[in-house]
């Protein structure tokens, strides 16, 4: 059963430790709270400032998990505040490792100050969990997609849309990259799991991955630079580094362009043209 005394307590001893600057958000001037203030938490957990605050004072209806899982990941929690989070209000904890989508707090302290740069963090199976601006403004907003669509992997086999902000040259070996990497989680992870849905889903549904996953490819990948056609700015060359956490089997990806290069001068463009001015179609129904 929940335990509204102690999430109420939790909850607000997790915001009063937080300043803003520890989640990518200006402190202002004039600032007396200890820590942020309910609406900041209610804004970064994608909740209404008043449910937020009934949970403080031990009132409202009982969150569900999908609640609390966003109250977890706006404020910054562990695995392991995350899992007392689940328990406090009654419910059994999302699995650990790589069926997750928690993403850890040193991870998002990274991505919360590059602002400036195009960056996201994936899962294993390319599932975008989160964005910068300059990120959405590149790529488009790819955290809305669901069910097997959430994997760039699969969207690159069965929506054509997706291609479109590739440069054809690299189509081939985009289609190559995906598959090897989908074989290397199956392998890892087994039967049953994700990847071997997603091979079973692919295997049905695309002649073109049938073809490439006869080849059994293995180690297929990047040469650090991928190249886009974007619809507003047109060529970009960007170089990718990745940084892995590897208790989620999560990675941040950041995209720069060398300095002074016609790319760079396009994403300083982007800047300023802001994420909703390259918004992609809707997603495909999967």
């Amino acid at each position: 059963m929940i335990d509204r005394a102690g999430l109420a307590a939790f909850l607000r001893h997790r915001r009063e430790s937080l300043q803003p600057e520890d989640v990518g958000l200006a402190r202002g001037q004039r600032r007396r709270t200890a820590g942020l203030r309910r609406e900041e938490v209610a804004a970064l957990c994608h909740i209404s400032a008043d449910y937020y605050s009934r949970l403080e004072r031990e009132r409202g209806p009982h969150p569900s998990e999908q609640m609390i899982a966003s109250l977890a990941q706006g404020l910054h929690l562990s695995i392991d505040e995350r899992d007392h989070l689940f328990r406090l209000a009654g419910h059994n904890p999302p699995a650990r490792g790589p069926a997750g989508d928690h993403i850890s707090p040193g991870l998002l302290r990274v991505l919360d100050r590059l602002a400036d740069t195009p960056a996201e963090i994936v899962t294993e199976l390319g599932e975008t969990l989160r964005q910068t601006p300059l990120g959405i403004a590149v790529t488009g907003d790819t955290t809305r997609y669901t069910g097997p669509a959430r994997s760039i992997g699969y969207r690159w086999f069965t929506d054509p849309a997706t291609r479109a902000r590739y440069h054809p040259d690299d189509h081939a070996l985009h289609s190559r990259v995906f598959a090897a990497g989908l074989r290397k989680m199956v392998t890892l992870r087994g039967p049953g799991s994700r990847a071997a849905h997603l091979q079973d889903l692919l295997l049905a549904r695309s002649e073109e991955f049938r073809a490439i996953w006869d080849d059994h490819e293995i180690g297929v990948h990047y040469n650090g630079v991928k190249r886009y056609t974007h619809p507003e700015v047109g060529f970009l060359e960007l170089t990718c580094q990745i940084l892995l956490d590897p208790d989620q089997s999560q990675m941040l990806l950041v995209y720069t362009a060398v300095p002074g290069s016609e790319s760079h001068e396009k994403l300083r463009l982007l800047s300023v043209l802001g994420p909703e001015r390259v918004a992609l179609p809707g997603p495909p129904q999967a």
